[in-house]
């Protein structure tokens, strides 16, 4: 045994022993408001920021120093206050910020409540349907994904498509499969008002969900329906898009050749995939440690739960779903833009 590689795993070992028992403490910081607070407020002291936000200052006062021994917010020892810098609020207090985080944190407290529906599929070779999940999952994909879609998807994301930004201007057809809690969908639905938006998932209650949030929102334009993928109603549709979904379904080619059929001739399916490279060996890094990790517990288990039991998995690359696009007929497919997080692509008939 070598010491210093032991020494050094150690001290890795420690840091993420850290950072996963902080995932009950983050989520308390964004349900009891702490966060928002201290970010609004502060500097503050435990029994300042007790008071502002109706929780126990001993409480307070251990959560603080949690969080100041993780970096997550900062300690003055002199003034034994504590205060947020513009990064740190931009990860877990800001709800608008592209870099929000809390939603993932989560979505990791759901994976660990299922911890053993995974354990006994890893012997059983069964699936876990989306829905069998703990429902932290539904919120905290929703919380985690739409940061992402509210900063890129009509900025960038659609102008990189060709003539979608025109059309969806004009008034447009368009098909959100896989839709979860339609964040994708009225994010889209604010910004070209003449447009009509369908979203479609085949879990209930997201949908459910999706028709709250709109009818608080005010949405008119946009409409949601429990379907699966493969039986998505209607045609005509001038865009169909995929947001970070198609992997986790069992049958990625019949999805993508049933939405080609949905399109208009000169339609366009947009497809959003977490950021990935082909050949495993080139996503070892701390984004394919997180995609590879979720793959396991959420992804790969929903694919092989559905008809079809192909998985994809969360790390696919561009080669693997440029296939899948193929044999599902499209005849065009590119890469239209990326982020560190995401591939965004167009596939065309």
């Amino acid at each position: 045994m070598n010491e210093e590689r032991l020494h050094a795993f150690l001290g890795k070992m420690v840091g993420d022993l850290g950072a996963a028992v902080s995932t009950s403490l983050v989520i308390m910081g964004d349900k009891l408001g702490l966060y928002k607070t201290l970010a609004a407020e502060g500097p503050l002291t435990s029994q300042g920021l007790a008071d502002r936000t109706s929780t126990t200052e001993r409480y307070v006062r251990e959560w603080l120093a949690a969080q100041s021994a993780s970096g997550y917010v900062d300690y003055d020892a002199d003034s034994n206050t504590f205060s947020m810098n513009p990064e740190q609020i931009a990860v877990f207090a800001d709800d608008d910020s592209p870099v929000n985080m809390t939603g993932g944190f989560y979505a990791i407290a759901s994976v660990v409540a299922d911890e053993p529906k995974v354990t006994a599929a890893f012997r059983s070779g069964e699936g876990i349907s989306w829905g069998d999940h703990n429902t932290c999952l539904f919120c905290g994909t929703e919380k985690f994904f739409k940061p992402s879609y509210k900063a890129n998807l009509v900025s960038a994301w659609i102008p990189a498509l060709t003539g979608v930004e025109e059309k969806l201007k004009r008034g447009a057809k368009v098909a959100d499969i896989g839709c979860g809690h339609g964040a994708s969908t009225m994010v889209m639905a604010e910004a070209y008002p003449e447009s009509e938006f369908h979203g479609y998932d085949f879990h209930h209650p997201s949908i459910v969900h999706a028709r709250t949030l709109a009818q608080g929102n005010g949405c008119k334009n946009v409409a949601f329906e429990t379907v699966t993928a493969r039986n998505a109603p209607g045609s005509g549709y001038d865009l169909v898009a995929f947001f970070d979904c198609l992997h986790d379904m069992g049958d990625p080619v019949g999805a993508l050749s049933h939405a080609r059929e949905m399109l208009n001739p000169d339609g366009s399916c947009l497809i959003v995939e977490p950021f990935a490279q082909d050949a495993m060996i080139d996503n070892m890094n701390p984004v394919g440690r997180v995609y590879y990790s979720f793959s396991t517990v959420i992804c790969t288990p929903s694919a092989l739960s559905q008809e079809g039991g192909m998985s994809l998995g969360a790390q696919a690359g561009e080669a693997r779903l440029r296939e899948v696009a193929a044999k599902a007929g499209f005849s065009e497919f590119r890469r239209a833009t990326e982020t560190p997080f995401n591939l965004i692509f167009e596939a065309r008939k």
